[in-house]
This record gives C-alpha cells, structure tokens and sequence, in this order.
C-alpha cells in the first residue's frame, strides 16, 4: 500500500494590505521531501507527521512531498502559488507512475480558506487536480482547518475530509490520526464513506473555550464512531475573505448511509443556526478592558486583541493598547507581540541593556495606529526564537524585548500572533509574575494562557479585523447570510 502526502496551506485575508509572496512561506514552513523534521508537526503538517510515525507499524510505503505554508496575510501572488502547486501536482505525477506501482491513497495537509490571485478556491484547485492525476479508485483524506471555505468543490474530488474540532486549534495531530485512519480502513474494504453538507448560511467566530460551544463540540465528538456515523466536521468559515463560498457549514460523513447522513448534517446544521449570536466572547472597549484588568484581584490578567491578530491576516502591529497602557503608566503590564522586524534590527544594533530612543510599531496601515516614540530599554535578544502552539512548534525569527516604563514589550521578525508561554519565556518574561499580559490573538492564545489566567478580558480595539462583520466590504459573498441579512435559507447542499 502506498500513500502520498504534501502541504500548500495559508489562511488569507482578502482585505489585509500585505499580499502574501514566496518570502512569507519561506520565512514559515519551506520543506521539500525529507526535510520535515521529526520533532513535531508544523503548521497544517499533521497529516504527513503522523503518517511518517505509522507507516512502517501498519505496513504502507509513504512518500513524501514538499511542505509550503505561510502566516496569514493577503491574498497570494498567483506565480507563487502555482509553483508551489505544480511542484506537488509533479511529484504526485511522478509518485503514481513509479516502477512501484499506483498510489493507493493521498493525504494532505491544506488549510482551507488560501485565497490567491486568480484562485477563490485553492483547495478545491488542489483537490480536483491531484483527483485527476490519480483517477477515481485512488482515496483522498484531506485535513482542514475549521476556518475554511469548506466549498462543494473541494468536497466532491476527496474521500475523506476532517476539519479540525477544537479553537484553538489543540487537537491538529488527533484529526490528522483520524483521517489516516479512515484512508486506511476505506483502502482495506472496512468501510465506504459517503458525505453530506449543510449549508447554516451564517458568519460568527466559534471558540471551543467557551461554554456553549464547548458543550456542542462534545455531543457532536460523542456521536462519531456509532450508528455508521464515521466523522462529522464543523466548519466555522473565516469571515476575513471576500469568496463566494464564505458560510459556515456542517460536514457529516457515515458508512456507506447517504439518508443518515443527510439527516444527522440536518439536525446538527440546524443547531448550529440555533446558536447564532451566543457563541461569541463579550468584548469591551481598550480603556474598559485595561481598567477591567487593574482593578481585577488576581494575576495574571489576560487581555486579547483580536482585531489586530496575525492569525486572521492583520498586521500584528497595532499600537492603540500599547498607548495607553504606556499613557496611563501601567505597572507590572507585558504586551506580545509586535512585529517589526526594522526596530528588532535596532535593539540588536543596540545590544542587551542599552537604552536608546526607538520608534516601533504603527507602521504598515492606518489601522497599525501610529508608532510609538519612547526611550526604551533593551531587556533581552534571542535569535531565532519560537513559540508552540499544541504539538506545533511556530518560528518567531529574531526577537528583541524592550522595557517602557512599567511595560515589556515583545518585537518579532516573523509576523505571527501569540500562540504559547515562549513567546515571552524565551525574551526573559515570566508571564505568570505579571498582573496584565496583552496578548495579539483571537482564541488561539487560550490553549497555554488560559491556565494560566486568573482572568480573561476580551478587547475589541481598532485593528483591521473589526468584530462586526457587517462593516467588512464584502463584494462576492453569496447572499443571503446572517449577520449581512436577517432572513437566510439554510440547507443541505451535498
């Protein structure tokens, strides 16, 4: 039995000013075949880790393909993209036609809403190309994750597709296992997987890490595994991105029941509709939330800044927290991260302990905020410095932390949002000695933060990613879909 597997994976933000080019995967995951390393998965590289892990236990041949994924940005230039791509297609080409015989199955690692100029639909590209290399008998698994445009394209050329259940996103490793899994037992006759989608016709952002979507997270996971139910998926969709296909929908896939599957993707769509407008954190305003945390009894306080989160394709450089936490001479207050990979060269050409008048920040867009002037001391400089997140480890690139008054401040190479302790360990700050920590991120950060927490305070500064998705300019978004439009048509549509 033979298996092939590859990654081409970003998350784009179709109005983030920052177009995303080859420099952006280079700087993330570059990884040609054989060079993954064996430490752990890298961003949406699960599929190929585990398979490397199981393939001589459970006697398949993987070949490996090359590994591209980029921090969220803008759009990708097409040239790039379709290098990237043909680079994969060709080593799929040549991994069919080998002396060795057909593949028998395929698995990759996408991540689900890559937008890139000329292509609305990446990973409906991939799919239905690597479909047509490979013919109908050969399985696809794909793994995406749930801020994706899960579109009816990319669904009808794979078998198998599984979208990550967790936000953040700590379980990328067990659904990777979970879709080898189902390659595998489709491929030994054990099973005949058939899809169905409901389309819920809606907008919101989804963290696990609060009640109701937790409580809706397990049922769902409870039910897999019985009655024929082999896998059901959560697609929350990734509001950020002007395609047409842009809606959260439910994926259900069953043994061989195509009726039971229609009526669990029905009944599990229309509870998803039910919940509209409860799964969302409260948010409060940049002066509410930052006086919320100084007179909270307890540390550390965590406060987050999703509007400006690189993860959704913001350019992580927002000043307008920092400010004020500055202007109102906070004490005991450390802010990650900043990216601005010009004033991290400053404090290197600085060195550890000096102080010098550095402007930071506020750089590439009018919502960065403008920067900050302030004479700031240089605490540490780590180069080539990482965070995890999960199983995950996630480069930093060079790093500097600087100290304005009472407020450390993380500068980054490598734009990324906070994601785990590191970010701030390896900069010489112990997140869990300070009263506030500032964390650029929408939900990821709670998986290492959120213990960590005494309390968690959500800030709705004025970012790029507005929380309210009615101001986002949409042009291509298929209509009707609840927040733009209160009367919707939810429905099956697979």
């Amino acid at each position: 039995m033979r298996l092939f597997t590859a990654t081409l994976a970003t998350e784009s933000n179709t109005f983030s000013p920052m177009p995303t080019s080859l420099e952006a995967y280079k700087e993330s995951v570059f990884l040609r075949p054989g060079e993954h390393p064996d430490d752990a998965p890298r961003m949406c590289t699960a599929p190929l880790f585990v398979a490397r892990r199981r393939a001589a236990a459970e006697g398949f041949t993987l070949i490996e393909g090359s590994c591209f994924a980029a921090s969220p940005a803008g759009t990708t230039n097409r040239a790039d993209y379709e290098m990237m791509r043909d680079e994969i297609l060709g080593q799929l080409t040549a991994a069919h036609s080998s002396g060795d015989g057909p593949l028998d199955g395929v698995l990759l690692g996408l991540h689900g809403a890559m937008v890139a100029h000329g292509y609305d639909d990446v990973e409906g590209d991939i799919i239905s190309r690597v479909r047509e290399i490979v013919g109908p008998q050969v399985v696809i698994g794909v793994e995406l994750d749930p801020h994706c445009h899960l579109t009816k394209k990319r669904v009808k050329a794979a078998d198998i597709t599984i979208l990550y259940k967790e936000f953040p996103h700590t379980d990328v490793a067990e659904r990777a296992e979970e879709v080898l899994t189902l390659v595998l037992r489709t491929l030994r006759g054990e099973i005949k997987p058939v899809t169905s989608v409901y389309d819920c016709r809606q907008i919101s952002s989804y963290p696990t890490t609060l009640p109701l979507m937790r409580a809706f997270v397990d049922k769902v996971k409870a039910m897999e595994g019985k009655d024929g139910i082999l896998s059901i998926s959560i697609g929350h969709c990734f509001p950020y991105a002007d395609v047409e296909e842009l809606t959260g929908r439910i994926l259900v896939i069953t043994d061989n029941d195509k009726a039971k599957a229609d009526a669990v993707a029905t009944a599990i769509g229309e509870e998803f509709v039910s919940m509209r407008g409860k799964t969302i954190p409260d948010y409060q305003t940049v002066e509410g939330g930052i006086a919320a945390a100084r007179a909270h009894n307890g540390a550390p306080v965590v406060v987050a800044d999703p509007a400006d989160n690189a993860g959704g394709g913001a350019p992580t450089d927002n000043t307008t927290i920092l400010r004020h936490l500055i202007e109102t001479k906070a004490e005991s207050a450390a802010l990650a991260p900043i990216w601005d990979p010009v004033a991290v060269r400053l404090c290197f050409d600085a060195g550890e302990g000096a102080s010098f008048p550095l402007r930071f920040g506020g750089k590439i867009a009018p919502s960065s905020g403008q920067p900050i002037d302030a004479t700031v001391t240089v605490t540490k400089l780590v180069r080539d410095a990482w965070q995890s997140f999960g199983p995950t480890k996630v480069p930093l690139g060079d790093c500097a932390a600087i100290k304005v008054g009472g407020v450390e401040v993380v500068l980054i190479t490598n734009r990324t949002q906070a994601l785990g302790l590191e970010i701030f360990r390896n900069l010489g700050i112990e997140p869990t000695e300070r009263k506030i920590i500032v964390v650029k991120s929408t939900n990821h950060f709670m998986g290492a933060f959120g213990p960590i927490a005494s309390k968690v305070i959500y800030v709705d500064s004025d970012g790029p990613l507005s929380r309210d998705y009615r101001k986002l300019p949409y042009t291509k978004v298929a209509r009707p879909i609840w927040p733009l439009d209160e009367v919707t048509q939810p429905g099956l549509i697979l």
